[in-house]
């Protein structure tokens, strides 16, 4: 049973690629929607040119600090660190196989102990004891996993990060074991950055001052890949507060190398019945996206890609988007910096220790609305992306989705991001509408249907699994609502009857979209919500479908529809006016908020008891 919880540590990586994981998770301040009014295209091409090819292997760089006059300039010579020479890299190597292997195989004799002692004494530990017996066994490897991760750092310092965040998934002995570790680790010197900043961003003749009138030398966080910090562009680039993302010299390589080694790790006990998934392929999709998480240029443009799709509507017209997005000051942008806008906030994992510092009880009226406000946003958010244009936020988790201050919800770390295809996206519509058409959880038609459509995603199922496992796996990943799975399989991830020990293999372009959907249902369970995302997301599931069958129709015509209908001008108001109604409750004194968050709450119910009867 408990062979599958140390696997789960290696999934956990998944959801932690990207560098201001650091700067979401320990600092008050992230990024947000606003457009500077300046145009920078000039700067911004010549920045592209720079960011063509990779930063030598090794950097000298001289900056001089100087006055109006050049004979009174003094030289500094800045070092930037070498990446890992091919002896370090395999020493690294070496020390994370020698940890790595005794703590996964320490699983496996135990379990193989307790079977011999079954099997020799016919006697059967109870449930209790079995637990005590695993309890004791996760703490061992939680502490011999702790100990390594401190010495490596790097990439290793990310898995434990989002092991601790997930509490739904993995043993409270690892979740404790791994909590110590903070984004803030070992903060590079702010000249050093400084540096970096200057050689990609500054043009000829060009100052750092000319760019910046403030430049805060404590960092926000301090990450494995990056370092974020607070500044104030001077009235020539906007004269407003931003974030600060630069990457950290000659990082690539030891990241690359450290999911090299977890690949190869899993690739090792792919063939193991105790693992709940072919974890080789959710780190082969890894290593792809990783290649991206070090060109913030990338990131910026998913960026504004993903803006661009929640800020319209199907018929593209505007729309106020559920969740704040961050946005890159145009111009600013290399390679190796990333300047974007600043905004206040603290992330989820947070959110309940400042509704304390703030006087509000984390089960009072105005969390929960809060709390379905936060579901409902971050569904129809991945929904449209996933769904609609097929490109997404790949790596979703409390410490990227921010509560701001004014009560709006934050989505941060474009570092990750997914596309998938068309026929994909079409086969997950699908999915969405069999799963929210079927006449029951039993019904042999609906879920041969849903089954099938599963497959066609490229889900491979193991040998022997009962035949409803495809569907099962379906309604496990998309409807939380469900109370008991087909085939006879449980709803916890953590259970030794799990669907998801009915994959023999899953896509990997389907891995990330899996992430997403994980999130969100581990969210609906901690609010005690019953959730099905094939409910929410099947009307946009529908439009689709039938936008699909529309458009080739219009082409086919060789024509174009684009008509404006009255009620998609009432709609947009009234999105709106909710936004702004929300904001001014936020405004209101604590008191007279709650009794208003009662009342909103109490009608909230009912509607969503109303659409349950339906």
């Amino acid at each position: 049973m408990k062979l599958s919880s140390l696997a789960l540590v290696a999934l956990a990586s998944m959801p932690s690629l990207h560098p201001t994981n650091a700067f979401s998770s320990s600092s008050n301040s992230i990024v947000t929607t606003t457009t500077t009014t300046s145009n920078f295209n000039n700067r911004q091409s010549i920045f592209i040119a720079k960011a063509t090819t990779a930063a030598p292997p090794s950097e000298t760089i001289t900056t001089a600090d100087s006055d109006e006059s050049s004979s009174s300039s003094s030289a500094t010579s800045i070092e930037f660190p070498p990446p890992l020479t091919k002896v370090e890299r395999l020493q690294r190597a070496a020390k994370f196989w020698s940890s790595a292997i005794p703590i996964v195989l320490s699983y496996y004799s135990k379990d193989a102990e307790l079977r011999v002692k079954e099997a020799f004494t016919g006697i059967s530990l109870t449930e209790a004891e079995e637990e005590l017996v695993w309890n004791e066994q996760h703490e061992k490897g939680a502490q011999k996993l702790a100990d390594t991760i401190t010495s490596l750092k790097g990439f290793y310092v990310k898995t434990a990060q989002i092991i601790a965040s997930r509490q739904d998934l993995f043993p409270p002995e690892y979740t404790e074991a791994l909590s110590d570790f903070t984004d803030n680790v070992d903060p590079l010197p702010v000249e050093l950055l400084k540096a970096v900043i200057e050689k990609d961003l500054l043009v000829r003749g060009e100052k750092f001052e000319d760019i910046f009138a403030e430049f805060d030398e404590v960092p926000l966080g301090a990450a494995s890949v990056a370092q974020v910090h607070r500044a104030v562009l001077t009235e020539k680039f906007g004269g407003k507060e931003v974030a600060v993302k630069v990457q950290r010299p000659s990082i690539e390589s030891k990241l690359m190398g450290d999911i090299a080694n977890l690949k190869a790790l899993a690739k090792t006990f792919r063939e193991s019945d105790a693992l709940p998934l072919d974890y080789y392929t959710v780190f082969s999709e890894l290593e792809k996206q990783l290649a991206d998480e070090f060109n913030f240029l990338a990131e910026a443009v998913a960026m504004d890609r993903i803006y661009e799709t929640v800020t319209k509507d199907e018929n593209g017209l505007p729309c106020e988007s559920p969740i704040v997005l961050p946005r890159p000051v145009p111009g600013l942008v290399s390679r190796r910096v990333l300047v974007m806008d600043y905004l206040k906030g603290v992330p989820l994992s947070r959110a309940a220790e400042e509704m304390l510092k703030k006087g509000i009880n984390p089960d009072s009226p105005e969390a929960q609305l809060f709390g379905r406000k936060l579901l409902r946003s971050l569904t129809d958010v991945f929904g449209r992306c996933i769904l609609e244009t097929g490109f997404f936020h790949a790596d979703p988790h409390p410490g990227n989705i921010f509560v701001l201050d004014d009560g709006r919800i934050g989505l941060i770390d474009f570092g990750q991001v997914k596309q998938i295809g068309g026929r994909a996206r079409e086969t997950l519509s699908k999915v969405m509408l069999a799963l929210d058409d079927r006449e029951s959880d039993t019904n042999p038609a609906d879920l041969d249907k849903i089954g099938n459509l599963a497959l066609e995603l490229g889900v491979e199922i193991a040998d022997g699994a009962p035949a409803e496992g495809p569907a099962a796996v379906a309604m496990w990943l998309f409807d939380g609502s469900v109370e008991t799975l087909p085939g006879g399989y449980d709803k916890g991830e953590l259970s030794p009857n799990s669907p998801v020990k009915a994959l023999k293999s899953f896509p990997q372009d389907l891995v990330l979209v899996g992430r997403s959907s994980i999130l969100i249902k581990g969210l609906s369970n901690r609010l005690q919500i019953p959730w099905s995302l094939s409910k929410e997301w099947a009307p946009i599931a529908r439009r689709t479908l039938e936008g699909n069958t529309k458009q080739s129709a219009v082409v086919a015509k060789g024509g174009k529809e684009n008509k404006i209908r009255i009620r998609d001008v009432m709609k947009l108001l009234k999105t709106w006016g909710r936004g702004k109604a929300s904001r001014a409750i936020g405004r209101l004194p604590s008191p007279m908020r709650t009794k208003v968050a009662a009342v909103a709450l109490r009608l909230q119910k009912r509607r969503e008891a109303r659409e349950a009867r339906k």
